[in-house]
């Protein structure tokens, strides 16, 4: 049984006024405690950006101003032509006007046709999770669904492991040497790493400490990714974190470091870019889940309302342009919240997809799909 004094205040009120007959079963109480972890500290009332002297002198500006190329437009056209293509076939569907979600005007559009043959390339989807998947992965189910479906088409899918309570050095190591044990490494690069959340900012770090991982990349892609940090860690702490230790299956340790909360606190991931230029040479994408208002699950409306205090315009986890990898291309912005992208809750829990987590249903394998042939096209474009 968890402490409730280490629950946030939030949920602390609803145990004391009854809502504890209905939590009973062990998979109401986890479903409190996924609230709890997600508001983190919700009813706080001081600046979630507090003020400070340190950390790099930064600035807001469009895309086209900082080195980001925008590409929404062909990606539009690819994600358009494989959900037309696969229809209700795949779990999840819904049209890619609601797939997506159109901010502004979107640039690179090709007219150019769409087919959906065999890779020509066999690119290997390498995943590299956020914060608490190793604690909640055997309690989701995960099934192979798009590992199955990307190899239809001559591609592949792979997850990597790291340890999701920790920051990103140990993270980092864990990748390189995950990287370093493969074959995908020989010959033309075939890795397309993929950070999820987290996983993005573990990457990145990855591939700045240990140039001997690069030959094996081809390309690095943030889905969602807290590259520049979330705004929510900065009144968190760990141990609130800790608390995902508690779901049902949980096989995460503390991590070798414990600090993964700290790691993603903005001043700390602006002061690493800000000293830890990319390598040059890896082509870099950008995947921004932008949610409409109506499109975010009701577990994580106390984080979004608690970061619409900065920018109504984020997924409940992260805002919008602190999910932008420097010097990449923007591939889309997604009508997606944080969790629906990559965490299928919604497919083997349906209780908790009608109430915690109901919006979920992400047409994720038609997503993979979508970015691998994306990348494929534009890597054979710059001749990589």
């Amino acid at each position: 049984m968890i402490n409730s004094n280490a629950i946030p205040a939030a949920i602390s009120s609803w145990l004391s006024t009854g809502l504890i007959e209905a939590a009973r079963s062990r998979l109401a109480l986890m479903a409190m405690i996924a609230v709890a972890v997600s508001s983190l500290g919700a009813c706080a009332t001081r600046p979630l950006i507090p003020y400070s002297e340190e950390g790099p002198p930064l600035v807001l500006v469009p895309v086209s101003h900082a080195g980001v190329e925008d590409k929404r437009g062909r990606f539009r056209e690819i994600f358009c032509k494989v959900l037309e293509e696969r229809g209700s076939s795949l779990p999840d569907y819904r049209p890619c006007m609601e797939a997506l979600t159109k901010v502004g005007v979107e640039q690179g559009a090709s007219g150019a046709t769409v087919t959906l043959d065999k890779a020509h390339r066999p690119l290997v989807a390498a995943l590299v999770p956020g914060v608490g998947w190793d604690c909640f992965e055997e309690w989701m189910e995960v099934d192979s669904s798009i590992v199955d479906h990307l190899r239809r088409f001559g591609y592949d899918h792979i997850t990597l492991k790291v340890e999701s309570l920790s920051g990103g050095g140990g993270n980092a190591r864990m990748i390189r040497d995950a990287i370093m044990r493969m074959e995908y490494g020989k010959g033309r690069p075939r890795l397309v790493l993929i950070g999820y959340s987290k996983g993005a900012a573990d990457i990145l770090e990855a591939l700045v400490s240990y140039p001997e991982i690069r030959p094996s990349i081809a390309a690095v892609v943030s889905l969602a990714g807290s590259v520049g940090g979330s705004a929510l860690a900065n009144d968190a702490r760990q141990s609130q974190l800790d608390m995902l230790r508690h779901w049902p299956g949980a096989k995460c340790p503390p991590g070798r470091d414990g600090g993964a909360i700290d790691s993603m606190r903005p001043l700390k991931r602006q002061q690493w870019l800000a000293e830890n230029p990319l390598p040059s040479g890896t082509s870099y994408y950008s995947i921004v889940t932008f949610p409409k208002p109506g499109s975010i699950s009701s577990v994580l409306k106390l984080s979004h309302g608690k970061l619409g205090r900065i920018d109504g315009r984020n997924d409940g986890q992260v805002l919008f342009y602190d999910q932008v990898i420097p010097g990449s291309t923007l591939v889309a912005y997604l009508n997606a919240d944080h969790w629906a992208t990559a965490v299928p809750i919604a497919r083997s829990h349906a209780f908790l997809g009608s109430t915690f987590v109901n919006h979920n249903d992400y047409p994720r394998e038609a997503l993979f799909e979508a970015v691998m042939r994306f990348v494929e096209e534009d890597l054979t474009s710059k001749g990589r």
